[in-house]
Formats: C-alpha cells, sequence, structure tokens
C-alpha cells in the first residue's frame, strides 16, 4: 500500500479540480461577505447562500477592472475556475470577473430597516441628547468575554479613575443577540445613577454585526432614558445602531476615550480656571482703586472747603458710606475668591491623594483594580501625594 504525504494527496486533488471542465470555468451566485481588500490590491472575500459558502479571490489585475465597487452584503455573480489553496488545503474560486445580481438580502433588509425608522424620526439631531461632561456611572452593554469590554475598562480607568463602571453582559451576536442587547439596555435604565451608557462590540463581519441592526435593538436605544454611546465594530463599519444613538463612536476604544475627560487635562484645566479667576479678581481690584483714585483728585475733594452748611455733612455721610461700601464689596469678592478656591481644591485628583489615598499600577503603567490581575512577588508601582513607591506583593486576598 502506498503511503502519500499530505503535499501529494493535495496536489492530486488540485489537478483533479483543475482538469475538471465544468470547473474550469464556472459562474457562481451568491452574496458576498467578509470582503477584504489587501494593499496589495487582491480581493478577498466568501461568496454565500442559505446552505454553504464559497472562499474567493480575485488577484489584483483583475480586479482593478470590475465595473463596480463590490460591498458586504452585495448579490453578485462571478466567473472563474476551481482551484486549492495547497498551503491551507481549501478549495476556492479564483475569480476572473464579476457583475453585480442586486441586493443581497442582509443590505435589503438593512436599507429597508432604516427607511422605516428614518420616517419614525429616530434618527433626527434634534433628538440627540449631550453627554456628561464628568459621569459618576459608566454603564457598558457588550459581551464579558470579548477583548473590547477589557479595553474600555483600562482606557477608563486610566483617563478618569474615580468613575465607577457597571458592565451588564449580553450576546453580541447570534440568534438571541438582539433581545440580549435590548434587555440589557432595559436593565440599565432600571438602575439608578448610570450617567451614560456605551453599547456595542468589537469588529467582524456583516452578519457579525447584525445585531447591532435590527429594530428590536434600535427602539431599546431610542427608549433609554440615559445618553447612549453606540461603538460597533471598526471605524469603517456603520450600523442601525449607530444612527439611533446619541453619539457614535468609531470603536469601543474610542467611546472609552470619548465618555470620561482625562485627569491630566482636567487639572490643567482647573487650574486655568484658578489663574482666571485670579486674575479677574486682581483686575477688578485695580479698577476699584482707579475710580477712587479719580473720584479723590476731583476738585470738591481735593478742597472741601469749598462746600459749605450741610453739604459738607452730606459729602462726610457719602465720604462713609463709600469707604464702607468698598470694604464690604472688598470682603464680599475675597470670601466668593476663596470659596471657588475651595471648589477647585475639592475637585483636584491631587487633592483626594492628598488625604491618603493613591493610586497602583504594573511597571507598564497599567491601573490596577483587581488583585486577581497581579501574581505574588510581582512588583508594582505605588503613586502618592508626594512621590511614589515599588512595592513587591507579598500576599493577595480576593
Amino acid at each position: 500500500m502506498k503511503i502519500l504525504s499530505v503535499t501529494e494527496v493535495t496536489r492530486y486533488i488540485k489537478d483533479k479540480l483543475e482538469n475538471d471542465l465544468l470547473l474550469a470555468n464556472v459562474w457562481v451566485k451568491g452574496e458576498i461577505s467578509n470582503l477584504k481588500i489587501h494593499t496589495s490590491g487582491h480581493m478577498y472575500l466568501t461568496l454565500k447562500d442559505r446552505d454553504a459558502c464559497l472562499r474567493v479571490v480575485i488577484f489584483r489585475s483583475r480586479a482593478r477592472s470590475l465595473p463596480f465597487r463590490p460591498a458586504n452584503g452585495m448579490s453578485v455573480i462571478v466567473r472563474g475556475y476551481i482551484s486549492v489553496y495547497e498551503r491551507d488545503g481549501s478549495y476556492q474560486l479564483y475569480g476572473e470577473s464579476m457583475e453585480p445580481d442586486g441586493l443581497g438580502a442582509l443590505y435589503l433588509a438593512f436599507e429597508q430597516l432604516k427607511q422605516k425608522l428614518a420616517a419614525q424620526g429616530l434618527f433626527d439631531r434634534g433628538r440627540k441628547r449631550p453627554l456628561p461632561k464628568i459621569p459618576r456611572v459608566v454603564g457598558i452593554v457588550t459581551s464579558p468575554s470579548g477583548a473590547a469590554v477589557q479595553d474600555m475598562l483600562n482606557i477608563i480607568g486610566r483617563r478618569w479613575p474615580m468613575a465607577q463602571v457597571i458592565l451588564a453582559p449580553v450576546l453580541v451576536q447570534g440568534e438571541g443577540a438582539p433581545a440580549s442587547i435590548a434587555r440589557g439596555i432595559a436593565q440599565m435604565n432600571g438602575l439608578p445613577g448610570v450617567d451614560v451608557l456605551i453599547v456595542g462590540r468589537g469588529g467582524g463581519s456583516l452578519e457579525e454585526l447584525w445585531a447591532f441592526n435590527t429594530e428590536e435593538v434600535a427602539l431599546a436605544i431610542a427608549r433609554s432614558q440615559i445618553p447612549v454611546i453606540s461603538a460597533v465594530g471598526h471605524e469603517t463599519d456603520f450600523t442601525i445602531a449607530d444612527m439611533v444613538a446619541d453619539l457614535r463612536a468609531p470603536t469601543p476604544s474610542a467611546a472609552a476615550e470619548l465618555v470620561v475627560p482625562d485627569t491630566r487635562e482636567m487639572a490643567r484645566y482647573l487650574q486655568l480656571l484658578e489663574q482666571r479667576i485670579v486674575k479677574g479678581m486682581t483686575n477688578g481690584l485695580a479698577r476699584a482703586r482707579q475710580r477712587l483714585q479719580q473720584c479723590t483728585e476731583r476738585q470738591p475733594l481735593r478742597r472741601p472747603y469749598l462746600i459749605t452748611g450741610n453739604r459738607q455733612q452730606m459729602l462726610d455721610a457719602l465720604t462713609g458710606s463709600l469707604q464702607r461700601a468698598g470694604k464690604l464689596l472688598l470682603a464680599d469678592k475675597t470670601a466668593r475668591l476663596a470659596g471657588l478656591a475651595g471648589k477647585l481644591h475639592v475637585l483636584s485628583p491631587l487633592a483626594t491623594m492628598a488625604r491618603g489615598y493613591s493610586i497602583t499600577t504594573t511597571r507598564e503603567g497599567k491601573v490596577v483594580t483587581d488583585a486577581g490581575s497581579i501574581d505574588i512577588g510581582q512588583t508594582v508601582l505605588v503613586l502618592l501625594h508626594q512621590g511614589k513607591l515599588a512595592c513587591q506583593v507579598e500576599s493577595k486576598s480576593d
């Protein structure tokens, strides 16, 4: 019995396919999915129908001569030949031409739902709500196991550690995903104190992102009493959820950047406000002194003996009132300045650290919020109000 190598078997199958007259020049109809255009110019996609799918590659010389721009969801007819890609041991269609065959089912459903919701006014700019400048509680509706949720937690923890994050774990793809996402949004609206919601997931194909193109999810976002940021897929992905939400973020990471301020930027902003307040008060006092000086240099005040009778008494009374008013005004402005300065001090994250709080990070700068993410013996950095410490973990507790 002859034993064949993997390469020999693969090449034998390849020869059989390439020598088949039907497969040497075949027309295949299907819906485009997972379309990727490589930097080399080659085009990779999947043709699918209800029961099967077929990988397709169209090389650059053929791809740049296509009379239209293919897109996910389009129904097309591709002419080419079937062969085997030996490295992966998979058969695929090598396309030589492509013709559009109308809109694909998913794309058509997307356009129909978009028109329906637009007629209901769900995309109107007038219903978009502003996001809170400094949210205390951020809700996230997404899969608990995806990379997107970890990216968002890390970014929020780094930019604004004071924010509390509540996660509603949901399905983000598959048959039960739309109901799961809608239920997560409703649950977040039932919690007290949630200031803003991020609803989304990482990138994927049109089919994998389809839950965010459903009417159920769109209506759940529209009914939300909490402002919603939609963060679905990559920057080039655009869903119905993006159109209904109060704000679209191109990626989940970008949503985390948008939802909270940066502590360093906020500290600089508060310092700038304090400088403006001090400058404004200083200039106001200088203008008051100048007006007072101008008043005292006028003829009646420089030569008060010219004022006789009760006018002298009236002048004395007015002078006293002016002095008292000036002192009261100065005292009031000074108190307001002290109050504003106190508020700025309370808001400063440095003031929080001055009361004994600290921020613990890994050597790489990642904020530590969970003892489970640190190993025994690992060195961590503890940022204090004055300086920082390098500490070795001897024990930990959940």
